[in-house]
């Protein structure tokens, strides 16, 4: 009876909250591409955010694609975090927990606030995991442009 009464007090301190994840078998299938898709899509709005001219109705609309696409992004890395890094992963790549965890509060930042720099700083962390992920699979990391019209690039492999 008094473990029940401690482990609810425990739960009652330490609230869950849901967690999503690729899928739940795991299905061994992974790619870094749609956090980098979704990091354009974030820079972009940035920028068309800045440029508006106080139409409060595209304002909004660009907002809200803005912040989903940061929940992309945050779902995306945490799900690689979660599922596919490990151990040895980490033990090879130093710096990755580290990378990991300033790329998921970066967006956080990127839903608060119009930001280039934190748009650009957030895409180049998940750029930089990609690089990771696909030397992980023994596959060498590319980076092409991507056709965006952020001009900028998505990490591949060969």
């Amino acid at each position: 009876m008094k473990f029940t009464m401690i482990l609810d007090r425990l739960i009652k301190l330490f609230p869950s909250r849901p967690v999503y994840a690729h899928c739940d078998i795991p299905c061994g299938i992974y790619d870094p591409y749609l956090a980098q898709m979704a990091g354009h899509t974030i820079i972009r709005m940035t920028k068309l955010i800045q440029e508006s001219e106080g139409d409060i109705h595209k304002i909004a609309r660009m907002t809200v694609v803005k912040e989903k696409h940061a929940e992309i992004v945050e779902e995306e890395i945490v799900t690689l975090w979660a599922d596919y890094f490990k151990e040895e992963h980490f033990t090879q790549n130093p710096d990755l927990k580290d990378l990991i965890e300033k790329t998921v509060k970066l967006t956080g930042k990127a839903r608060q606030e119009v930001n280039p720099e934190v748009a650009q700083e957030l895409l180049t962390n998940v750029q930089k995991i990609a690089e990771i992920f696909w030397k992980t699979k023994k596959m060498e990391p590319i980076r092409i442009p991507s056709g965006y019209p952020t001009e900028g690039e998505i990490v591949s492999h060969q």
